[in-house]
């Protein structure tokens, strides 16, 4: 029996993470440079987007680029900018074909204009669609989204919108990026590296984390039914006892 076949229905995570990661790695295995193998990755992307939908998964946010990845060489970093371009521009009709809405989380004032017009673009045209979330993080660090929720909390108090004695959980959700969607129930991560590189730290206090080695350009649909079906295995508690969630 597949790992499709295995998924139970009505235990779908709502909210799947990923840190898409090994492209250059995998370029490096096939003799190629390692935009091959970021080029390569956006097919999986593509793959693993509708597998998602087809599922009834509700929201999927895919690490693109992080605050660090700036540090990266120049060229590589031009060929990406380019490359969520032109890849924006030609999957905007799939999005809109399977009833999928994009979003994305980071400091996009930091992408080139080009980029960052063609994000804001699709955006607003896939804006009334009402099937799976897909949210983008491009230029994105929690670090950085932490700081910068804790400044707008900061000016609130200051400016008397807020009482120091209300913050809480709740509040410091609402200031984050991701207030108007759910925390992850499941966070996959490919390539073997076994860290969540400053990815959504706050969000995935309680989520289930999958580890494969698979680098990101092989990482197969049955992989990911294979990472579904494990978390669907798995009991999540919540600090509570196995007694008290039965």
């Amino acid at each position: 029996m597949s790992f499709k076949e295995q998924i139970i229905q009505d235990r779908i995570p709502r909210h799947i993470a990923i840190i898409m990661d090994g492209n250059g790695r995998w370029a490096k295995r096939q003799g190629m440079a390692r935009m091959f193998g970021h080029r390569q990755g956006v097919e999986t992307v593509h793959r693993i987007t509708e597998a998602a939908a087809e599922l009834g998964v509700e929201y999927l946010t895919l690490y693109a680029f992080s605050t660090e990845n700036w540090n990266r060489p120049k060229e590589e970093v031009d060929a990406l900018m380019v490359l969520l371009v032109d890849t924006i521009v030609k999957e905007t009709p799939t999005l809109m074909k399977n009833n999928i809405s994009l979003q994305t989380i980071g400091d996009l004032s930091r992408l080139p204009q080009a980029t960052r017009n063609k994000f804001l673009e699709c955006i607003e045209q896939t804006s009334q669609n009402t099937g799976l979330t897909l949210v983008i993080a491009l230029s994105y660090s929690a670090r950085w989204e932490i700081i910068e929720a804790t400044k707008r909390i900061a000016s609130a108090v200051k400016d008397g919108e807020l009482l120091l004695e209300d913050i809480n959980e709740e509040v410091l959700s609402n200031y984050m990026t991701t207030a108007q969607m759910p925390d992850p129930d499941l966070l996959i991560r490919t390539s073997g590296e076994l860290r969540i590189s400053n990815f959504l730290l706050w969000q995935l206090a309680y989520s289930e984390l999958y580890f494969t080695n698979c680098l990101w350009p092989e990482f197969t649909n049955e992989e990911f039914y294979h990472a579904i079906v494990d978390y669907q295995h798995r009991e999540r508690r919540f600090g509570k006892t196995s007694e008290q969630i039965r």
